[in-house]
């Protein structure tokens, strides 16, 4: 790695007094762990100035608060009018007027209304049709791979980390891998709108625009496949009833569903949890030969490292019912809580030597880059078996890889939930034994 890389990632912006510190800092976002760590031993609950949320970083009070149902809400989605409330209400009307304003997500759902819809969600992604996938998910990575294999190196992102979970979780919905990278176009826009990081109006409203052309295109195959179930993940979710509800789900509904917890669930963070691997891996150089040497042994503990040492998603929301007293502080009724997942995943209270990469952590599976409780992630399943296909064809095909000297910003998409890295250059020689696919 070059050394500007290295010392860019080691001296991230802090703030020494906290009452100037802010996550929509882009900069601080690029490095945010040593504010973490500033927060979890000075200030475990803690208000940003700027946001006015009340913020929670250490592992055990995130992973209690998630299960507090009875403080704590999930109804929730008015964030963007915290930050621009004009705004939020002229896209409101521009989505009713030009698509169709999204109904929420099952993550902005309370019981029993979650409860009833995950039913039906958790059936459509059971775990003996996920397991059908395995081999479809082997095979594509070494394609993937023999695209670019003989070049010696690649932008690993586009090459392999968007396109094998993307083109995975579109198959499985019917949609032809040929509109993959439109929909990626889309998933993009909706990533940075609801980021809550977009300052400019019109890269704002481009995103808005792009999100209704994919309102439309969806829109075609629901109405198809209420004509012509097809047996796919969406004629499922189109078709089937709602425990509960006593109906399926309406246009506004699915469309809601079709980013959050479909294409974007379904893909980003497999992508950001790829590439962030191959940057722990030219961080840690040993870690290469240790997978490689007992891959049954090492290769998962290796995934569920990097999902907890750079969180896919850093951050979710809840907003209190009742008054809560944590660490002295009363955190009053309609309050809403920052639960930093990146942050309780490198709690020393809870994974010793935190920052180290150690593939005999005992406990490193309890981290929580999906979350925990109720909301536990619909897609965890389906995002560990790509992680792991994916990353075992990096393993066999690979002798070394290392990140390109000299071409890499290690830049972050600004994003306040989630973490992923915007390109990823590496160089690699590929492996002398034949390939196993």
């Amino acid at each position: 790695m070059a050394e500007s890389e290295i010392n860019r990632m080691e001296n991230p912006i802090v703030h020494e007094s906290l009452d100037r510190a802010t996550f929509f800092d882009v900069e601080l976002q690029e490095c945010p762990y040593q504010l973490h760590g500033k927060l979890r031993e000075e200030a475990p609950v803690w208000q940003d100035p700027h946001t006015k949320f009340y913020v929670v970083s250490r592992y055990e009070d995130v992973r209690r608060i998630l299960g507090d149902t009875e403080h704590f809400s999930s109804q929730r989605g008015k964030e963007a009018e915290q930050v621009n409330k004009e705004r939020a209400a002229k896209v409101q009307q521009h989505l009713s007027e030009k698509g169709w304003l999204p109904a929420p997500t099952l993550a902005l759902m309370d019981n029993p209304k979650h409860a009833q819809l995950r039913s039906m969600f958790d059936h459509v992604f059971r775990e003996s049709r996920l397991k059908m996938l395995d081999p479809v998910v082997e095979q594509l990575a070494h394609s993937l791979i023999d695209k670019f294999i003989d070049d010696g190196h690649c932008e690993f992102a586009n090459a392999f980390a968007v396109p094998l979970p993307l083109i995975i979780i579109g198959r499985q919905m019917g949609v032809p891998d040929k509109d993959i990278w439109m929909i990626k176009a889309w998933t993009d826009s909706w990533v940075r709108r609801t980021g809550l990081m977009v300052d400019d109006d019109a890269s704002y409203w481009d995103a808005i625009n792009k999100e209704i052309e994919a309102q439309h295109y969806f829109q075609a195959y629901f109405e198809r496949l209420r004509k012509e179930p097809d047996g796919t993940l969406l004629s499922d979710l189109v078709n089937n009833e709602v425990p509960g509800w006593g109906r399926p789900m309406n246009d506004n509904e699915l469309h809601g569903e079709m980013m959050a917890d479909t294409f974007v669930g379904g893909s980003e963070t497999s992508t950001n949890s790829f590439t962030a691997g191959l940057v722990l891996i030219d961080q840690n150089p040993h870690v290469w030969g240790q997978v490689k040497s007992n891959p049954d042994k090492y290769l998962r503990p290796f995934i569920e490292e990097v999902l907890r040492l750079d969180s896919p998603v850093q951050s979710r929301i809840r907003i209190v019912k009742r008054a809560y007293t944590l660490h002295g502080v009363t955190i009053p009724v309609g309050a809403t809580v920052d639960l930093r997942y990146g942050s309780a995943n490198r709690d020393q209270r809870h994974f010793p030597e935190p920052e180290k990469l150690d593939l005999d952590r005992k406990n490193a599976g309890s981290h929580m880059a999906f979350g925990a409780g109720v909301h536990h992630c619909l897609g965890a399943p389906l995002a560990r078996r790509e992680l792991l296909w994916g990353f075992k064809a990096i393993f066999e095909r690979f002798d070394e890889i290392r990140l390109s000297p000299g071409k890499n910003k290690l830049r972050h998409i600004p994003n306040f939930w989630l973490r992923g890295l915007k390109e990823l250059h590496v160089e690699f020689r590929k492996s002398s034994a034949p390939s196993k696919a």
